[in-house]
């Protein structure tokens, strides 16, 4: 087991400049981390003409490699539901040239998403889930077995409303039935569909690769008049759950969730992957990364 960080944590800094890939690299390691994960999000790595920046590609693996980091895996957001078959096709090699940059990067796994994308949560139900369920395992078929040319395995995550919840998101891995397809642990994300995350975390081990710690308050949603900030989860902002509740980032250990309980399961199970803190609470992510870093080693040793 490694624990590590996603730069994700710090994408607050990243976006208004306050520090460039290299600080973040740097950061990873002047805390301890054993690994580090990437977002796309203030790395362009692909193009808007989907052809690779080798130059940012190779500069960010060689600046790990002389950090003495590993790069534990590539996160993507995608949306492989597109109705439109011209844009299904585009969005499909999209991905694909993520992969590409997975594989520049020197990873052996990565994780694209099915749909993460905002979608009126009165879609968001079992009918429709039942109805796309052919275009998302065709799709993720495509995708994991180009992957597999490439020696990568895809760790799919728990993420958004739709495909969300153990037992949606293990009948679409068990579906796709490929021995590259694996499972990110979003330890928190069950909440965005009201699961408990502690038994959705024991279901979900078996499959996983990788595990995303973070924590979150919970509310009642009569409780916070006047907070309609909806489909925004970053830096601290309030967002509704699928049951109707509004949950926030926290810092590890200080939310609601039961983060000393979920660190035990993991501990005593057979896992031996990666474990990935993701913050994005309101806190000045420098200092709220730092604090949850130091949390979640405290509390595995002591579980």
């Amino acid at each position: 087991m490694k624990f590590g960080m996603s730069c994700y944590c710090l994408d607050p800094a990243m976006k208004d400049g306050t520090m460039s890939v290299d600080d973040v690299v740097d950061y990873a390691v002047a805390h301890g981390c054993e690994h580090i994960e990437f977002v796309p999000f203030r790395l362009p790595f692909v193009t808007p003409e989907r052809t690779l920046d080798w130059e940012l590609i190779d500069h960010v693996r060689e600046k790990c490699k002389s950090a003495g980091i590993e790069i534990s895996t590539y996160s993507v957001n995608a949306n492989l539901l597109k109705t439109d078959s011209e844009e299904e096709a585009m969005e499909i090699e999209r991905v694909k040239r993520h992969i590409d940059v997975a594989e520049g990067l020197g990873l052996s796994r990565m994780r694209f998403d099915v749909a993460s994308f905002v979608r009126p949560f009165s879609t968001n139900t079992i009918y429709n889930f039942n109805r796309e369920f052919p275009q998302m395992v065709k799709n993720g078929t495509i995708l994991c077995d180009y992957a597999a040319e490439k020696g990568i395995n895809i760790v799919m995550e728990n993420h958004g409303f739709f495909i969300n919840g153990s037992e949606r998101v293990l009948r679409l891995i068990e579906a796709i039935d490929r021995p590259n397809l694996k499972m990110t642990v979003d330890v928190g994300n069950f909440l965005c569909v009201d699961e408990d995350p502690v038994a959705a975390v024991k279901r979900c081990l078996h499959l996983a690769e990788m595990i995303h710690l973070k924590d979150f308050y919970i509310r009642k949603k009569e409780l916070l008049p006047d907070q309609t900030e909806m489909f925004n989860c970053n830096n601290g902002s309030w967002f509704e759950t699928m049951g109707g509740r509004m949950i926030r980032g926290s810092i590890l250990g200080q939310g609601d969730m039961d983060i000393w309980e979920i660190l035990r399961t993991i501990k005593h199970s057979d896992f031996d992957g990666y474990i990935s803190l993701e913050f994005e609470g309101m806190e000045p992510c420098e200092k709220g990364t730092e604090i949850g870093l130091a949390m979640a080693r405290a509390i595995w040793d002591k579980v």
